[in-house]
């Protein structure tokens, strides 16, 4: 199992992974981080938990808004009144990752919550 340090709005985080997913982590929360920044400029320092809960709901929302346009290109395309059933369950596992995700969101954000408050 990999081990991670990221910083996130100032401060530093240990972050479990599997090996060999550390850069994609560090990645990750460098995004997370950006968005972050955005929201603490705008409106200022309101807590960690605060910040990256909104972070979290903008990726979520970006990542909604990406399978949406990927939905309706493959409506739009010839190929997509033969979807294959692969093409179903592939759908149906991104939308259990995208749960998965809210989830995960929601009890960091809970947890960094409980820790700085």
């Amino acid at each position: 199992m990999g081990q991670v340090s990221v910083i996130v709005n100032g401060r530093t985080y240990g972050v479990a992974c599997d090996d060999g997913q550390e850069e994609r982590i560090r990645r990750l929360a460098q995004y997370i981080d950006g968005k972050v920044a955005d929201f603490a400029k705008s409106l200022g320092q309101i807590g960690d938990a605060r910040l990256i809960l909104l972070a979290g709901l903008v990726v979520a929302d970006e990542l909604a808004e990406a399978n949406e346009a990927l939905l309706r290109l493959r409506r739009s395309t010839p190929a997509a009144a033969s979807q294959s059933t692969h093409d179903v369950a592939a759908d149906a596992v991104i939308a259990a990752g995208i749960e998965s995700l809210a989830v995960r969101i929601e009890a960091i954000a809970e947890e960094l919550e409980r820790v700085h408050m």
